[in-house]
């Protein structure tokens, strides 16, 4: 091989996933590390924590919106978004099992995904109401707002769940979404929602890598 076939082999080789920033308790955070695990990669990507609040952190300059998880390239490259990555991470790894390539049915995994992310995301602003504002200075009409989408959503999931048994983009977005609901509780959802209960318990027992992505302080159910 002369060297010009050697550089040409070199620069083919697409840049390899290095570090994943994110804490062990966000739930987009979470997502990307189940995709890892049943991906194979979990052992391939360190997880540095980040902290979205400081402005010294390197978040800000690895996304500038200073959001997590944010995944980062051997070649320096940043890509973010928990979805984006786990695209990246499904067709990098060769496996091209998360997200299918049919565009109905890409578009119907990925609209399901879309709809967990929001219920975690309307989540994830109900506890940041409580935990920057004083309690004077909370909006409970922004609350209520919040709630409504939680609410809507899972009533709309609930409706049309993913097949618990197929691990994919949206079974993994519903399992973490419901995580976080057990673990802040912005809203009671299990009373309510039996049947999304009995869904997240078929899926930990068919895909181990809920389990093993939980906080190192949450006990297994």
């Amino acid at each position: 091989m002369n060297v010009n076939t050697l550089q040409s082999a070199e620069a083919a080789v697409p840049p390899a996933p290095r570090l994943l920033r994110s804490t062990l308790t966000s739930p987009f955070g979470r997502k990307v590390r189940m995709a890892m695990v049943i991906l194979g990669l979990g052992d391939q990507i360190e997880v540095e924590p980040a902290d979205t609040r400081s402005e010294t952190d390197t978040l800000r300059e690895q996304n500038p919106l200073g959001k997590m998880p944010c995944l980062l390239l051997d070649s320096g490259t940043a890509i973010y978004d928990s979805r984006v990555i786990i695209e990246f991470l499904d067709q990098w790894s060769g496996r091209n099992r998360l997200i299918p390539q049919d565009a109905h049915d890409r578009a119907q995994v990925l609209t399901c995904a879309t709809l967990a992310d929001g219920i975690a995301d309307a989540a994830l602003l109900m506890v940041y109401e409580g935990r920057f504002r004083d309690p004077e200075q909370k909006s409970e009409v922004w609350l209520s707002h919040q709630r409504g989408k939680v609410e809507r959503g899972l009533t709309a999931i609930s409706h049309a769940l993913p097949n618990p048994k197929t691990t994919d983009i949206a079974s993994i977005s519903l399992a973490c979404a419901l995580g976080y609901l057990d673990w802040r509780e912005p809203v009671e959802w299990r009373s309510r929602f039996p049947k999304l209960v009995e869904w997240l318990k078929a899926f930990a027992a068919a895909e181990p890598a809920f389990d093993a992505t939980r906080r190192p302080d949450e006990a297994a159910s």
